[in-house]
């Protein structure tokens, strides 16, 4: 199906390339395409002010000091970095992670425990109360009482949109002595990010989360008050100050240069827009498919991400659904695109209480600054006509 006839719901995986981005990547695609770690010549030297100025677009975007971005490939990398690093400078340190966080940050908490740090795992209010999906601060400050070394807490959920109180988590995990490491893959664009009003001591980004390019990222690392040191995983020719070693990917950091500038430049409208079309096909879902449940936080803006729906359809696996509304031109998904090739059940579905088939039940619409409201109407026409169209007889 050609990419335009496509009604694109699965934004919290991967969000189309802005065309301005795009623009603003070719002419590092071709001719200047110098090594940013070539001094020697003009090429070299215009790649590298390229690169600078992206580092100051990104950290401006999320209130940081140019000197604090380390470029890197992707979040998961960044995520990688940050916890390795830091619990590399506190050998048996516990590392504190939410059960509800992405795989990047729990398959990295598991090797870490398989390397000897102790691990703790909180769990989330569940599905009953008034705010699925949120940490216990009274456990996190139960959990990093012993000595800890980095705690890992994502700031906007990707599956249900959760937005976890960064700020009060900051200060518990502060009053220990411990890092905080903040997950913000799919904050940018969505919600104003400010690492010192979190409270952060490490956050990781991803270009292709807000309208950016595929395979580059950012890892923020402070260093302004309190001073984080990390141990580098990447090793080679010494390049981000020595904390990620490899050729500088010149197009990839100047595009997400660019897509953090625009996605800082539509904060003052696009999140409530993005949210109005979210809660237009909310209403049309509920409205057309009977018993059909939310799943996560309520649509309030301080709760839950403008962008995300993530509900339960009744007597209908999801699976079937997703292939059913896939042949009726829309794209969606059942939770993580990391975890997609899994058959198990989302998770952070379970961590809030969902039963297996409840979970299996479950479809996440993702909605992004490009998504029109033609699109919802149509896609809500097409997900409240796919269930009749699978039932029997």
């Amino acid at each position: 199906m050609p990419a335009d006839a496509c009604i694109y719901l699965d934004n919290h995986a991967t969000t189309r390339l802005d065309p301005l981005v795009l623009e603003a990547m070719l002419p590092w695609l071709t001719d200047h395409y110098g090594n940013a770690g070539s001094g020697t010549h003009d090429l070299g030297r215009e790649a590298r002010t390229a690169v600078e100025e992206a580092r100051g677009q990104v950290a401006a975007a999320v209130g940081a000091t140019p000197r604090e971005i380390v470029f890197t490939s992707g979040a998961t990398e960044s995520v990688n970095l940050a916890l390795i690093g830091a619990a590399s400078r506190r050998p048996g340190g516990r590392i504190v992670v939410v059960t509800t966080e992405h795989a990047a940050v729990l398959d990295t908490a598991e090797h870490l425990r398989q390397q000897g740090w102790p691990v703790t795992t909180l769990p989330v209010t569940g599905r009953d109360t008034d705010c699925p999906g949120l940490i216990d601060l009274d456990r996190l400050a139960a959990a990093v009482a012993d000595q800890t070394a980095v705690v890992s807490v994502m700031l906007a959920n990707n599956e249900i949109g959760s937005i976890q109180p960064i700020a009060q988590v900051a200060q518990v995990v502060h009053e220990c002595g411990a890092l905080l490491h903040v997950d913000c893959a799919q904050a940018i664009g969505n919600l104003a990010v400010d690492v010192d009003a979190l409270g952060a001591d490490l956050a990781s980004f991803s270009a292709h989360k807000c309208h950016g390019p595929k395979g580059v990222g950012a890892v923020y690392v402070r260093r302004r008050q309190r001073l984080v040191r990390l141990d580098a995983q990447v090793f080679g020719g010494g390049q981000e100050r020595g904390l990620r070693s490899g050729t500088l990917n010149v197009p990839g950091i100047v595009g997400m240069g660019r897509a953090c500038d625009l996605a800082v430049a539509g904060l003052p409208t696009v999140p409530a827009a993005v949210a109005a079309l979210r809660d237009r096909l909310w209403q049309r879902l509920a409205a057309g498919v009977a018993g059909l449940r939310l799943n996560g936080p309520p649509l309030e803006p301080a709760l839950r991400l403008p962008n995300n729906l993530n509900v339960e359809f009744p007597g209908i696996d999801g699976g079937t659904l997703l292939a059913e509304l896939s042949r009726a031109g829309v794209a969606a998904s059942a939770g993580s695109a990391c975890s997609s090739d899994q058959p198990r059940p989302s998770h952070v579905l379970l961590a809030i209480g969902l039963c297996e088939e409840e979970a299996r039940r479950s479809l996440r619409f993702g909605l992004s600054r490009l998504t029109t409201e033609a699109e919802i109407d149509r896609a809500a026409a097409a997900i409240v006509a796919a269930p009749a169209a699978l039932s029997p007889g």
